[in-house]
């Protein structure tokens, strides 16, 4: 029998986190931004030197580590960039990542570019967002709308589907003649007249 269990009762419970949801989406949002960018930088920066290396066709890399550059938001930018990531939904974050990340596979953007192509994925979202939003809107005005019920639609309106406004010649001749006896089979259908 292990004694672990009975040495954990002295342990901090877990804590949920202060933070609220639309915070937490934004820095998961802007970390993934800074971790694009820093791969978009690594990325670029080992082409430059596979170019370089066959340019020269000598590869000095391992004597002498030049400091990479390190491309950064301005601050403008990137308070323009939080505005746009804390308008996004809990729900939306994931799909947004997977976006970015896919766009990022396919088009291996210079790293300057990776904030515009963050900002388009973010774009896209919110459009995707507000199009749902305005169909669960419908949904609802469709679900909460008043429905007629049966009765008052019979009494709206009779069925008769031999009835016609059009006089014929024979309801002429038969103008004069009693009518004959309803069959019972057929049920006999009236319009109101409305005046």
């Amino acid at each position: 029998m292990s004694l672990i269990p009975w040495f954990r009762w002295n342990e901090a419970p877990p804590r949920l986190s202060s933070r609220s949801p639309a915070e937490m989406v934004l820095e998961t949002l802007m970390v993934e931004l800074e971790g694009q960018m820093r791969e978009a930088e690594r990325q670029q920066w080992e082409r430059s030197n596979a170019v370089r290396k066959i340019c020269t066709g000598v590869d000095y890399s391992w004597l002498a580590s030049a400091p990479r550059p390190t491309y950064d938001l301005s601050p403008g930018e990137r308070l323009q960039l939080e505005d746009v990531c804390a308008k996004i939904h809990p729900s939306y974050c994931g799909p947004a990542i997977l976006r970015f990340r896919q766009l990022m596979a396919e088009q291996e953007p210079e790293v300057q570019e990776v904030s515009r192509l963050f900002r388009s994925v973010l774009q896209e979202v919110l459009e995707r967002m507000k199009q749902e939003e305005e169909a669960h809107k419908l949904t609802r005005q469709w679900s909460l709308r008043p429905r007629g019920s049966l009765a008052t639609f019979r009494s709206r309106a009779r069925i008769t589907p031999f009835a016609s406004d059009i006089r014929t010649i024979s309801q002429d001749v038969e103008r004069d003649a009693p009518p004959p006896p309803r069959t019972w089979s057929m049920p006999e259908f009236r319009a109101q007249k409305e005046d």
